[in-house]
């Protein structure tokens, strides 16, 4: 199959109803049972009180699921998805008081619950630390009523623009996703022609964009202001269990390292024949550019490299295909990248491509059922545990691309393998490096005080651009507007740098995986993806013997990347 099939969630509208209207009155008995006496509850009341939280909590995430993924395959669909939107935030708010109030009792009370009850030990020890920046209960009530006019519908607008707008590619209009692909073809002028076809409509909706962006950049910030923290980043560093050090850490050893990235430009340079190379060529494939991807060669690719890994890895990406989990091509109103939604436990994750038959959509998809396998393994700690930092939430996805890149790089010969290794650095430089400067960007846009202008996000996001490809590659005029058509800068600030930590992580796990020092390496993996979010990321990659908060410990992942550019130059 290669579309959803989303009736294991709901086999019909009249059933998600139906699920909803009962949810919320569910919801609306829980708060009678237990507001206001949690303080009197004994272990068992407590643990029962938790679970049926827990349950209730998972069944909003179902409904909102489903809306989420009708909205995603049809942006026309906002009414729908807005309906059932407000449907479970009023759901909600009749469960919010259960967190402020574990907050707000008696130290020794909270101990003496999180002791008797191991399975949420580390959810509500990480409650504990929220505590600073929890508001009362009615504060809290007021900004989840209003969250669907904050933020989260300037996100809805953006993702609906995106989907409407339509590229002017020789005689045909192209969707967002369809023009990115051609930056990728063997043809130097339809890349060119494609760089400037996607500035210009960009462009035609500048004043939308950086309106919308500048509305996010407030929300967050007002958002901070609210609940005490003292940058805007900090949120994400406390959802991601890691400190703003260790990011500043991250950000060092990979801008130090951006030499890297200079050299591979130069040598690819060299390799095309071109006396200067400009931002169209980045993604020059070195061979001719006829490989065709199509849906069903990547995924043979993909089960056979999974299944050489793990049979428990190939046997989730085989249901993936065969029941319905993946919605495969670009479609009118789609929306636009890629996605794994980790869906329901009582159904499975679904995965969303624009498959457009390129190299590159192969490990897309690698990426993506990443995600879908570990969604899928940390079911098994239910839905609290299952939430997982996206400092390892991109673990898995990247690691499932490393797993087919060198299955497919041993089959190739010599300049094949070398247009492969291109376009893998390519992909890491993208994970790693670019990532980074879009945190930079985004920490020098959200301390801008007031709005920003167009002219200055442009001239701000060039400077940050540059830094990363210094004089190996020339950024035309044009590619100032390109930081307005980046999904995660609207819908989840200062999300990116875990790429940056996943690309590093992976590399190291990889690295340890390729020698064979670590003989059950596929056992403990497979435990490390199953723990979801039940434990810290600290606690989780010492499980391999690493350190993330030594200051050694990146420099193991850019030594994997460095020896990748030394196969990369030697190749014959």
């Amino acid at each position: 199959m290669s579309k959803w099939d989303l009736t294991p969630l709901f086999k019909n509208t009249q059933e998600l109803e139906n699920f909803t209207s009962k949810t919320k009155l569910n919801c609306e008995k829980f708060k009678a049972k237990f507001e206001k006496k949690l303080a009197l509850l004994n272990e068992q009341d407590f643990k029962n009180s938790i679970e049926n939280y827990e349950s209730l909590l998972s069944d909003i995430s179902k409904i909102m699921t489903y809306a989420l993924l009708v909205f995603a395959k049809d942006t026309k669909q906002g009414a729908f998805y807005a309906k059932f939107d407000e449907e479970c935030t009023k759901a909600q708010q009749n469960l919010l008081f259960f967190e402020i109030e574990f907050n707000e009792l008696d130290e020794k009370i909270q101990d003496k619950f999180i002791h008797l009850s191991p399975k949420y030990a580390y959810y509500l020890s990480n409650l504990q630390k929220q505590k600073a920046h929890q508001l009362s209960l009615k504060e809290e009530e007021v900004l989840l009523r209003t969250s669907n006019t904050g933020a989260q519908a300037f996100a809805r607008l953006f993702d609906e623009s995106m989907s409407a707008m339509k590229f002017k590619f020789k005689d045909k209009l192209l969707s967002e996703e369809e023009i990115l692909s051609k930056l990728h073809s063997a043809n130097r002028d339809e890349r060119k022609m494609a760089a400037k076809s996607l500035s210009k409509e960009l462009s035609r909706h500048q004043h939308l964009l950086t309106y919308i962006y500048n509305m996010i950049k407030t929300d967050l910030a007002t958002s901070c202001e609210l609940r005490g923290f003292d940058k805007p980043e900090a949120p994400r560093h406390l959802d991601n269990q890691i400190t703003k050090q260790s990011v500043d850490a991250l950000i060092k050893a990979s801008e130090d390292s951006f030499g890297l990235v200079h050299e591979y430009y130069r040598k690819k340079r060299e390799i095309l024949g071109f006396k200067k190379l400009y931002d169209y060529d980045r993604y020059a494939p070195l061979k001719s550019g006829d490989e065709i991807y199509s849906f069903k060669t990547s995924k043979e690719i993909v089960l056979k490299a999974f299944n050489k890994f793990s049979p428990e890895f190939g046997k989730i990406a085989k249901m993936a295909f065969k029941d319905g989990w993946i919605d495969a091509y670009p479609s009118d109103g789609k929306r636009g990248g890629a996605f794994s939604h980790s869906g329901s436990s009582d159904a499975h994750p679904y995965v969303l491509l624009n498959h457009t038959d390129q190299r590159r959509d192969l490990f897309t998809l690698a990426h993506e059922l990443g995600h879908a396998i570990h969604q899928k393994l940390s079911y098994s700690v239910g839905y609290l545990n299952s939430d997982t930092p996206l400092t390892t939430a991109e673990t898995a996805s990247v690691f499932c691309e490393m797993l087919v890149f060198d299955y497919v790089k041993n089959t190739l010969a010599p300049k094949e393998r070398q247009a492969l290794i291109a376009s893998k650095l390519e992909d890491i430089f993208a994970t790693l490096y670019r990532q980074i400067n879009f945190t930079t960007f985004e920490r020098r846009i959200h301390a801008h005080k007031g709005e920003i202008s167009s002219d200055e996000l442009n001239k701000i996001w060039l400077e940050e651009s540059a830094k990363m490809f210094g004089d190996s590659v020339i950024l035309n005029d044009y590619y100032k507007i390109w930081w307005s058509y980046i999904p995660h800068f609207i819908h989840t600030p200062f999300y990116c740098y875990a790429y940056s930590y996943a690309q590093l992580l992976v590399l190291a796990l990889f690295g340890l995986y390729k020698s064979g020092k670590c003989e059950n390496f596929v056992e403990i993996y497979t435990k490390f993806l199953s723990f979801g979010g039940s434990k810290s990321p600290k606690e989780l990659v010492l499980m391999f013997g690493f350190d993330i908060d030594s200051d050694d410990f990146w420099q193991i992942g850019l030594k994997e990347i460095k020896e990748l550019l030394k196969e990369f130059k030697e190749v014959n």
